[in-house]
């Protein structure tokens, strides 16, 4: 029989290309150093090939250990995937949910939805990670992640998209901007020249900005990028220009007497889709959809709609 690597093997393989360094490699995989040495050494000898160049303070892996490393990983998420299906419980949604959250939605999301979720699957385990949407999308098609809470992906084919509800984007300005006195709708072209600040680069609300800047006009401040929603608002309400805010955001945020208005913009799409993704080939589907399920009962309860955009 033809020789075929062991998964420990293929683990050692995709934790010393992720690591770069052999001692870090075995403490990941919970081995020994000279343990996974060996293994390494073994297998490039039984395939014939070197995987890895060892240089000084870095091991980096071959042109063929790159390929190598890549069909490693794809063939450990398939393994992953069989235990998930033997495992496939209604009662607790499997077990554990490795989920990737965008950190625009999911704080404001969540405190409605675990509650529920941990009345009726008591067994469940959530581990949450918050990252831009652009991260959070690459841990889920790498299999990092089981699935994510977000926005659209951009992958296509590649990961499942279920819909939970549509998101309106609001302009907010600060209550003595002159836009604020012009009632609750604003028209795009009002913005040309105004200041417009974002979120950094990989958080959909950037693309957006961007988007609304090359058809508005209005001049956006890439040198004065908010790193979450809530520095967005203070450099709002501090005069250094006007922002995007989604709406469950500003549901959770805005109170009466509030220094911020929110105004909806005519003439430009503000309304984001938000939804669990998963990669396609996943065999906990019916899972996620399930979890999906419940979360549409969440979007319910905060006013969310699942109307198309008109």
């Amino acid at each position: 029989m033809a020789f075929r690597p062991s998964h420990r093997q293929l683990e050692y393989v995709v934790a010393l290309a992720e690591a770069g360094h052999f001692g870090a490699a075995a403490r990941r995989c919970h081995v020994s150093q000279p343990t996974l040495s060996v293994q390494i050494a073994h297998l490039e000898q039984q395939l014939g090939a070197p995987l890895f160049d060892r240089t000084p303070g870095r091991i980096v892996p071959t042109a063929v250990g790159a390929q190598v490393v890549a069909t490693a990983r794809g063939v450990l998420l398939a393994l992953d995937d069989i235990v998930a299906t033997a495992a496939q419980s209604s009662r607790n949604l499997g077990g554990l949910i490795r989920l990737g959250v965008a950190p625009t939605f999911g704080p404001y999301f969540f405190p409605t939805l675990l509650p529920t979720l941990h009345a009726r699957y008591p067994d469940l385990r959530l581990y949450i990670r918050e990252e831009r949407p652009a991260v959070i999308e690459r841990a889920v098609m790498e299999g990092g992640l089981d699935c994510a809470l977000g926005p659209t992906p951009v992958s296509g084919h590649s990961l499942t998209f279920r819909r939970l509800c549509w998101e309106t984007i609001f302009l907010g300005v600060p209550k003595e901007h002159p836009f604020a006195t012009r009632g609750p709708r604003l028209p795009v072209s009002a913005l040309k020249d105004e200041r417009l600040l974002t979120l950094g680069k990989g958080h959909q609300l950037f693309e957006s900005a961007r988007e609304l800047a090359a058809a508005s006009g209005a001049d956006m401040r890439e040198d004065y990028e908010g790193t979450s929603l809530d520095a967005l608002w203070q450099m709002v309400l501090m005069g250094m220009g006007v922002s995007l805010f989604p709406e469950l955001y500003a549901l959770s945020e805005l109170r009466d007497g509030d220094s911020m208005v929110l105004l909806r913009l005519e003439g430009w799409p503000a309304r984001r889709a938000m939804g669990y993704f998963w990669r396609a080939s996943n065999g906990r589907a019916d899972q996620f959809e399930q979890l999906a399920r419940e979360s549409e009962e969440t979007c319910r309860a905060l006013g969310l709609s699942d109307a198309e955009p008109a």
